[in-house]
């Protein structure tokens, strides 16, 4: 997987007109943390409630999931929406973490008709990597607007031991 989170960080580099491997040694993928998390959702009849898991953002530079049946995953369009995502059998679906702010998105149980597991991993960088805004994207137009913090206090911040899964993207802006 780390050669598919490499080979993307370098798509999103040229993208956005900076050297191939700007992304990669900004984030020293190659010495990067991966956290793995499985879920086990039941279906509607055995659940307490509609939500499964509450909305969030998730940190690190890109999450893959993976599903052994479609539906639950929701996205908060720009327009304040949620859309539900479609991921074909045997897909990974591949999201951008808080290292580019990542999209808001929750997962839903309520038309759940038999279980359904989830395996979800962020790939970040490595734990002792300080994230923030690059020098290159502040200027007087664009000032920062996060605080810096190691990759692993970013981990913290989302409550890494914790159920109930927050956003650390709210407790890191500035404005």
């Amino acid at each position: 997987m780390r050669v598919v989170e490499i080979g993307l960080a370098r798509a999103v580099s040229k993208t956005l007109g900076f050297e191939e491997n700007f992304i990669e040694e900004a984030l020293n993928l190659k010495s990067g943390f991966d956290v793995m998390a499985l879920n086990l959702y039941p279906p509607n009849a055995k659940s307490k409630g509609v939500v499964g898991l509450s909305e969030h953002t998730d940190p690190g530079f890109i999450i893959t999931l993976v599903q052994d049946k479609d539906g639950g995953l929701q996205i908060l369009s720009h327009k304040g929406k949620w859309i539900n995502v479609y991921i074909p059998h045997h897909a990974i679906l591949i999201q951008l973490g808080d290292q580019l702010e990542s999209h808001i998105h929750r997962v839903v149980v309520e038309n759940n008709e038999v279980q359904r597991i989830t395996v979800v991993t962020v790939h970040g960088p490595s734990l002792e990597k300080v994230i923030s805004p690059g020098i290159e994207f502040i200027d007087e137009g664009h000032p920062q607007g996060y605080r810096g913090m190691t990759y692993k206090q970013s981990l913290e911040a989302n409550g890494d031991d914790e159920i109930d899964v927050q956003s650390s993207l709210k407790q890191l802006r500035l404005v």
